[in-house]
């Protein structure tokens, strides 16, 4: 099945099974999780009165995240589905835009969250200031105050501020999101920056996205990245956490082990045996539970598009994040470089596994 051949509203439980081929039993019959369910600050709809507001978050933080929260196909079930499109500035607006030039219009890219019933939109400062009048009280705005720039011959890896928490603000931002590669030789100036600009944003009634990405050549090892092991992404959660992160976008965890395998690190054997396995609801259960145990949410990135593959993907991510305790899905590429009624369509099923009831916690 392929995003141009779905026809239905709502994709079925026989759908989501059939995407996911061969891996559909070991996910939806998945029932022995390493950390059990009852632990986990499970997404609901009364996930802000419950959970958020047991914090410090003020009455116009939490306004703010009710706005994100209660937008789009999925509102006030507790899940989130939001388009980011920062890929102009991250990998270039040639190489983002070439397969479908539409979206060099920021218009087009506020068109395509909100025809696909999105909680909110991700974007720079540029993207949404330039349609800010016509569209931000139509859809949640979240603005990306910092970006890795690659015009730097040769190409640095570093997260630099393009402007402002208060312009974020002005604007109309709903939140800000920013990035920090927690391994980086650049992480601890990168960490008090945007602790200060997550404090500022507070101040002024944001929410706070924090991309937790972790970065450093060392990280792979023998053939293995472990950008995306579950105790080093872990770990990353567990840092934006603790910058008062309200919520944390993270690479779903493919593999384990990343601590022992680099030798840096604290570890402890319950971290791969009691608290882990090798199965993916678990690798991203323990993603989960650094982050406060699902107190701060954690959406996973859709990654880049690869094509044919590409709504079998998003749905598969979509199941493991859902079940594993996930607040949702970050899904841009998969969207934005294919027509946008395929855009559409792709974000409209990530929606509907959130959607189902018969997909529920491990």
């Amino acid at each position: 099945m392929s995003v141009s051949t779905l026809t239905s509203d709502h994709l079925s439980l026989e759908d989501i099974a059939g995407l996911l081929g061969d891996e559909s039993t070991n996910l939806l019959d998945f029932k022995s999780p390493k950390i059990p369910r009852e632990l986990i600050h499970a997404p609901g709809p009364d996930f802000i009165d419950q959970v958020y507001g047991e914090s410090n978050r003020s009455p116009k933080v939490l306004g703010s995240l009710a706005s994100i929260f209660g937008h789009g196909r999925l509102a006030n079930t507790g899940y989130l589905s939001i388009l980011p499109v920062d890929q102009g500035i991250e990998h270039t607006g040639g190489a983002s835009f070439a397969p479908n030039p539409i979206y060099f219009d920021p218009e087009n890219i506020v068109k395509l969250a909100i025809e696909g019933g999105c909680n909110a939109v991700a974007s720079t400062f540029g993207v949404l200031a330039a349609v800010s009048r016509k569209y931000a009280h139509k859809i949640p705005f979240v603005v990306k105050i910092n970006h890795n720039e690659l015009m730097t011959y040769p190409n640095k890896f570093d997260q630099i501020m393009f402007g402002s928490v208060d312009e974020a603000w002005n604007l109309g931002a709903a939140a800000v999101g920013a990035t920090i590669y927690f391994g980086s030789p650049e992480s601890n100036r990168q960490i008090i920056e945007t602790a200060e600009a997550f404090e500022r944003a507070h101040e002024l009634g944001m929410g706070t996205i924090l991309w937790c990405y972790a970065r450093n050549s060392a990280f792979k090892q023998n053939g293995t990245d472990y950008h995306v092991a579950s105790d080093i992404t872990g770990q990353s959660n567990h840092l934006g956490a603790t910058i008062q992160a309200d919520i944390i976008k993270q690479k779903q965890a493919e593999n384990n082990g990343g601590f022992t395998a680099v030798g840096f690190g604290k570890t402890h054997p319950k971290m791969y045996d009691a608290l882990n396995s090798d199965h993916p609801i678990d690798l991203t259960r323990y993603q989960v539970a650094n982050c406060y145990m699902g107190r701060v949410g954690m959406i996973n990135s859709g990654g880049a598009s690869g094509g044919a593959n590409d709504l079998a993907d998003a749905v598969k991510t979509a199941v493991i994040n859902k079940r594993a305790g996930g607040t949702g899905l970050i899904s841009g590429r998969k969207a934005f470089q294919k027509p946008m009624e395929e855009g559409v369509k792709l974000l409209r099923a990530i929606q509907d596994v959130y959607l189902n009831k018969d997909i529920d916690l491990a």
